[in-house]
């Protein structure tokens, strides 16, 4: 019977590792699933005759062919090639978008000063006019295309997160269940699962595809957590990713874990993955972009604008604005926002824009210490720091006021001064004629003047604010009807020469003295009138001009309202100078830029940002491959090794049977001969 035995263990074992042969063979192709071996121990020896005689073999275990290390290596580049990609995805289309002539603002911004250069050399044509305005609106057109973009793809990035977290859910629920399964059948028989085994690893390893975890096991479970620690799955229970617009910034969705007793924001601390990747370029590219982009749109509206508004149109009247106001009460409202958590009944800020050009492309967060004292953090970290409502402070271009009940400390606001600039620009200009290229004022000498004497063309020496509504329309009035200025000269004596002014009542109104034959440079106060010839008390505004050559006795010179100035350019032409002017990023010691250099600047971060994310992808990639592979080395079934492994079972089983049938023969003699 011994002889027997031992060949009834040879046929089991060589049957089970047939078996297990032809099951690795079967799942070459199947996701996760590690190669299986069969382990074999010789059965205890038996003492016969004074002599060990080995009983056969007995099979120990059909275990899975796996190497811990180079699965977490494998789980980790996963997670960070996945990141890579997402990230690579989502700024590519960006990069060409801001870049490509036909969808970015560099080509209609220069189309646009084209036309401005056209209109200055023929302020008084129509046609160069009208072109002036279908240039302006295919540049607020543009602007206002890009904005839209990229708020599609904002949303876009909130669908797919919405998404992927319900992925993450059935991935964690899986492994969950799979945990209690292994358990399970770990208890009942004291061997491993195999199958159950894979599929866990494989759930882990696609879990990582869409966010980053990191993995513990504990008595055989996996405990998989977030970067932080945030638990989604400890041992049989797991919880729940949700995406909400709980934060201050509703147009962008914050993943959060629920958890039967809490609910906690992990939008900060997830990394890697699908979903790290896209957190990762929301927060590195499209909102600074947005950001940088208003800003730009900001500056085009308001130094065209106030720029128009220092010289007079077609009418003889003073310019208006081509752009929409950059503080209209709806931009106003938009660049603040309340936190959820703010005391009841709470009121809003107020962001009013005082200085384009100081603007950055951060935003802020506003805390109140009090009801009127405030705290402002940059969104690059730097403290800006304490201020008071009343009066309201600037800060890198702007000023805060109360919009509806009082604040309480504690209260905290997200201020974005120039996110919606580029959504919001829009050409309101529809009559050509109302662009205003002529100067304001002008100089013009008296017929009977006999000195070498003249005056450069005069300039207001206070740019008047365009968006001053009522105040504004009281000092064009006062301008007009407190023109002309005459300035009469005396005799010479001394070096110097003697100057009085008049008003247009021919009042005296001041006097002054030049050197003759040298460039004088004057500023002349001039006290304003009303409609009647009477002066307003406490008005009075000024202009510059210079006085060169050598005016005789009793030479005049006027200087007028503009009125006739149709073929006028000068105001054109100090618009065409904003093309190259610094007008972005002027603050802080800061010399700036001009606005086709600060939106070239803003191309070039995005076109880097995207060849680095080009540069990750590959060389994350690179390194999942190569984990792949090492895995693949150890636990992948390979189909020459199998084939090689199944005849050389098949021979085993052969061999197996023939013990068997010696055992029967030589039983059979054994019987015959008794």
């Amino acid at each position: 019977m011994s002889l027997l035995n031992i060949g009834m263990s040879g046929l089991n074992a060589s049957q089970v590792s047939l078996a297990t042969v032809g099951n690795n063979i079967a799942n070459a192709n199947t996701a996760g699933y590690s190669r299986q071996q069969t382990i074999q121990t010789s059965n205890a020896s038996n003492l016969n005759g004074g002599v060990f005689i080995g009983s056969g073999t007995t099979l120990a275990d059909v275990r899975r062919v796996y190497n811990a290390y180079l699965d977490q290596q494998l789980q980790t580049s996963t997670s960070l090639s996945n990141d890579a990609n997402s990230y690579l995805e989502q700024v590519n289309p960006l990069d060409k978008l801001f870049s490509d002539k036909t969808t970015g603002i560099s080509a209609v911004l220069s189309s646009f000063f084209a036309a401005v250069q056209t209109s200055a050399a023929t302020p008084s044509d129509t046609a160069a006019r009208q072109l002036l305005l279908t240039n302006a609106q295919t540049l607020s057109n543009r602007f206002n295309a890009l904005s839209s973009q990229m708020q599609q793809q904002n949303e876009g990035i909130n669908s797919q997160l919405t998404t992927m977290t319900e992925k993450v859910n059935q991935l964690t629920s899986s492994i969950a269940s799979l945990n209690q399964q292994i358990s399970q059948a770990g208890s009942s028989n004291g061997s491993g699962p195999n199958n159950l085994l894979d599929a866990r690893n494989e759930a882990v390893r696609t879990l990582n595809e869409l966010v980053g975890v990191t993995v513990q096991e504990q008595n055989g479970s996996y405990n998989v957590s977030l970067g932080t620690g945030q638990s989604l799955v400890l041992g049989n229970t797991s919880n729940t990713l949700t995406t909400a617009r709980t934060g201050i910034d509703k147009n962008q969705v914050t993943i959060q874990v629920k958890s039967p007793s809490s609910v906690s924001d992990v939008t900060s601390v997830i990394s890697g993955g699908k979903i790290g990747g896209l957190l990762r370029y929301r927060d590195d590219v499209l909102v600074p972009a947005m950001n940088d982009l208003g800003r730009t749109a900001i500056v085009v509206a308001d130094k065209i604008n106030r720029q128009l508004g220092q010289g007079l149109d077609a009418n003889g009247e003073f310019g208006a604005s081509l752009f929409s106001s950059i503080n209209s009460a709806a931009a106003i409202s938009q660049r603040s926002l309340a936190a959820s958590s703010n005391s009841a009944g709470s009121g809003n800020l107020d962001v009013t824009i005082t200085n384009s050009s100081a603007l950055t492309a951060f935003d802020y967060e506003v805390t109140f210490t009090a009801a009127d004292k405030y705290t402002v953090k940059r969104s690059d970290g730097k403290s800006m720091g304490s201020f008071d409502l009343n009066p309201a402070a600037e800060i890198d271009g702007f000023k805060l006021n109360l919009n509806g009940a009082a604040l309480s400390a504690g209260d905290t606001f997200k201020v974005i001064p120039t996110r919606t600039g580029a959504s919001n620009i829009t050409t309101q200009m529809t009559d050509s004629n109302k662009l205003a290229f002529a100067g304001a004022l002008v100089a013009t000498s008296n017929t009977g003047n006999g000195g070498t004497g003249a005056l450069t063309a005069p300039a207001l020496t206070v740019p008047m604010d365009i968006y001053a509504g009522a105040d504004l329309a009281d000092l064009q009035a006062g301008i007009k009807n407190s023109m002309p200025v005459t300035l009469t000269f005396k005799d010479a004596a001394g070096g110097s020469q003697g100057y009085e002014v008049f008003n247009a009542k021919g009042q005296s109104i001041g006097t002054g003295t030049i050197v003759p034959g040298q460039g004088n440079d004057l500023t002349i106060n001039v006290p304003m009138l009303d409609a009647t010839g009477t002066a307003i008390p406490g008005k009075s505004f000024s202009f510059n001009t210079t006085v060169s050559g050598s005016p005789s006795k009793n030479d005049k010179y006027e200087v007028a309202f503009n009125v006739d100035g149709k073929k006028d350019n000068r105001n054109a032409n100090e618009l065409l100078g904003l093309q190259t002017k610094a007008t972005v990023g002027v603050s802080g010691g800061n010399a700036g830029m001009s606005m086709t250099t600060a939106y070239s600047r803003l191309v070039e971060q995005v076109g880097a940002k995207a060849s680095q994310a080009l540069g990750d992808s590959t060389a994350s990639g690179a390194i999942l491959a190569r984990a792949k592979s090492e895995v693949a080395s150890v636990s992948q079934v390979n189909l020459d090794d199998e084939a090689a492994d199944l005849v050389k079972f098949q021979q085993y089983y052969t061999a197996s049977s023939q013990i068997i049938k010696a055992a029967q023969e030589t039983f059979s003699t054994l019987i015959n001969s008794l």
